[in-house]
């Protein structure tokens, strides 16, 4: 019982969009599992832990937002740490261990991450585990799954330092942090190789069936797998928590406005010209916009940026509604609510869901259809697959096992929920599952190419119509360039005067 109590951690995370939110969630799951208790908290929840005072190993998950700072979570925390007042041995009593999420096509990369654990440094914090910092340009998981599988036995090799401490006095302190390291990585070195070698008994499925087995040669594919994968007994991640309650309602309004979905200022301007500035021929489609801005309170200088507003594509929600078995009820209301007793640590219904919404906006306005799918909704996809041999599939990819077939059919793809539903028909999520693990459709950022001096009223950008093939090959459009083409294709069919058409938000980048 001791030793229970004594394995204990503080777990912070610093999000702006949610995603170090959801990784430091499901640290915090996995703990569990590891007999481990994470204390976790939004790094701006100060009143509910104290660092001047914390015994416990610290866990940060960090993101980084605009032009390398940390998040706006963690503004009065980096400010509290900054103060140069501060000894240099004000943190000499915290042991921690950092995952930064950053993007490597942004100048400071991880800033947020590597702002934190320089001051640490600096007041005399030591790492108990090296820093992890991952790369969104080429995929988290590439970093974020195997630093999360360290964290364990290096959280392990620290509780077991500081037990051997209060019993021998005499013994010199807790290991630095090169040597958890090595131990992390000789552990990592051992599961690779049980899960490679697939001829050890515990790694082994029960026996397949000669007509289960694909045939000789084949290769993996997103909707099937190949030995030694298709018979490895499989390591699945825990099934996330549900938390959603949804209820239809009948309705014969409209839609809820659009500016319900933004949190910033929100105008509606009409397209006075669009030009398109390469050749037909060309590689890539440019096109140039100008917006007539001079009935708003719009401000701006060359380069600033602002965002666009945009929906999803009409005829890929249509074919949602269709394939969810929505169609008949797209235009009721639907009300959310949290389920009764859900184990969901700070369930809440999304904020960017109006109140009011059909299911047709919500799928249109509110989420990212075409987000890349995580593991963890992968793993509650599993539940709602009637087909045994999809279910074993989908267990697959989102498994320890099947990282590299995930890797390469799923994140470096790019398949979205939509591309998953066709190759697995027998899946059939709620709606309830979509606004769980869908993150919100974000507005698209473009800068101003024009000035306000110079074309007074007016603001002008220019974008490349962005074109990439899924994972059938098959050639898909931007969510906003491919809707911007599409709104101003009159304009530049047109040869004779430009008719002024309606780009329904544009906002302010605050």
């Amino acid at each position: 019982m001791c030793c229970k109590t004594n394995r204990r951690f503080l777990l912070l995370y610093a999000s702006q969009k949610g995603q170090a939110k959801a990784i430091a969630e499901e640290i915090y799951h996995q703990a569990k599992d590891s007999g481990l208790e994470a204390d976790l908290h939004c790094i701006s929840e100060s009143d509910k832990y104290n660092l001047n005072s914390e015994k416990d190993p610290v866990v940060i998950v960090t993101s980084t937002t605009g032009t390398g700072e940390p998040p706006d979570t963690a503004v009065k925390f980096v400010k509290e740490i900054n103060d140069k007042s501060l000894p240099s041995d004000h943190f000499s009593h915290l042991r921690y261990g950092l995952l930064g999420l950053g993007d490597s096509e942004y100048t400071f990369f991880c800033n947020g991450g590597k702002i934190i654990d320089k001051r640490f440094q600096e007041l005399g914090a030591q790492r108990f585990y090296e820093v992890g910092l991952a790369d969104d340009a080429v995929g988290l998981e590439l970093v974020v799954d195997p630093w999360i599988a360290g964290l364990w036995p290096a959280l392990h090799q620290e509780f077991a330092s500081r037990k051997k401490e209060r019993n021998y006095t005499e013994q010199p302190p807790s290991l630095c942090a090169d040597a958890v390291c090595n131990s992390c990585i000789n552990s990592r070195v051992e599961r690779l190789k049980l899960e490679v070698s697939g001829v050890n008994n515990d790694l082994l499925a029960k026996a397949v069936t000669k007509s289960e087995l694909p045939l000789q040669g084949s290769q993996p594919s997103l909707f099937h797998s190949v030995p030694p994968l298709s018979q490895l007994a499989l390591n699945v991640p825990a099934l996330p928590p549900e938390y959603l309650e949804v209820h239809f309602q009948e309705s014969s309004e409209q839609d809820p406005s659009l500016c319900c979905v933004s949190e910033s200022s929100v105008f509606q301007v009409p397209v006075i010209k669009a030009v398109q500035l390469t050749r037909d021929d060309a590689i890539k489609r440019t096109l140039l916009l100008e917006l007539d801005i001079s009935k708003t309170t719009f401000s701006y200088q060359p380069g600033d940026a602002f965002n666009v507003i945009c929906p999803n594509y009409t005829s890929e929600v249509e074919e949602l509604l269709h394939i969810l078995g929505l169609s008949e009820k797209k235009d009721y209301f639907v009300c959310l609510k949290v389920k009764a007793g859900t184990k969901k640590r700070g369930a809440a219904v999304p904020l960017y869901i109006p109140e009011k919404s059909t299911v047709k906006f919500i799928l249109t306005w509110c989420l990212e259809i075409r987000a890349v799918l995580k593991k963890a909704f992968l793993r509650s996809l599993v539940e709602y697959t009637t087909d045994a041999g999809e279910k074993r599939r989908l267990q697959e990819l989102c498994s320890k096992q099947g990282s590299s077939d995930y890797n390469a059919f799923i994140r470096d793809v790019g398949v979205c929920l939509l591309d998953l539903l066709h190759a697995f028909p027998a899946c059939k999520p709620p709606l309830s599952l979509l606004l769980e693990h869908l993150p919100k459709l974000q507005a698209r950022p473009y800068s101003a190419a024009s000035s306000s001096l110079f074309q007074s009223g007016k603001m002008s950008f220019i974008f490349n119509v962005l074109e990439f093939p899924t994972h059938l090959g098959e050639l898909r459009r931007g969510v906003c360039t491919g809707w911007l083409l599409q709104l101003v294709s009159p304009i530049l069919q047109s040869s004779t005067k430009a008719e002024e058409l309606l780009i329904p938000k544009v906002s302010e980048d605050s």
